[in-house]
């Protein structure tokens, strides 16, 4: 009987896990869009001093406990969907669960390989008041950057499209007692 209710238990846990790592990879999925859109173009469109300025504060204002809740609860909440569907016999959902969770690693990758050392040499560039070459500065950021932020964009829009198809799995499955 104890496995009976911890197999109940983690299948009422896994719904509602599901729908959290949708919402978490959605959230990353438009921070990153939006950076896309706005953000990149906006800076792009002014002066040199502006654009690394201005990066320099996004990168520090970034470092906030609400993005570091969702940054990392994409990657958890979507690993634990996964290996719940699995335990709870959905195979199908729990596999397109994990495609999420390698897209979102790969983004994590990306970020840590890419897009954090460049923040990091934006930040060692120094106080504006003292940068007397921001046209190099920038250039040694802007372009690498951007791009790599349009791959994580991609990768967890896919992610985002993954979590959805095992939600409506689950949904399925759920109704019919599986």
């Amino acid at each position: 009987m104890g496995s009976s209710v911890q197999a109940v238990g983690e299948s009422k846990a896994a719904g509602p896990l599901l729908a959290g790592a949708t919402v978490a990879m959605g959230l990353m999925a438009g921070l990153f869009f939006a950076f896309d859109v706005s953000v990149m173009p906006g800076l792009a469109a002014g002066d040199d001093r502006t654009y690394v300025t201005a990066m320099q504060h996004i990168n520090k204002s970034i470092e906030n406990g609400m993005f570091g809740l969702v940054f990392v609860g994409a990657f958890a909440a979507t690993g634990i969907a996964a290996w719940l569907q699995h335990k709870a016999g959905r195979r199908q959902a729990a596999l397109w669960a994990a495609a999420a969770t390698v897209l979102y690693v790969v983004a994590l990758m990306v970020t840590m390989g890419v897009n954090i050392p460049l923040n990091n040499q934006l930040a060692a560039a120094g106080d504006p008041s003292q940068i007397t070459d921001f046209a190099a500065v920038r250039a040694k950021f802007a372009d690498t950057w951007v791009s790599a932020n349009m791959l994580r964009t991609a990768l967890c829009t896919g992610g985002l499209l993954a979590l959805s198809r095992s939600l409506v799995l689950h949904g399925r499955s759920s109704r019919f007692g599986r």
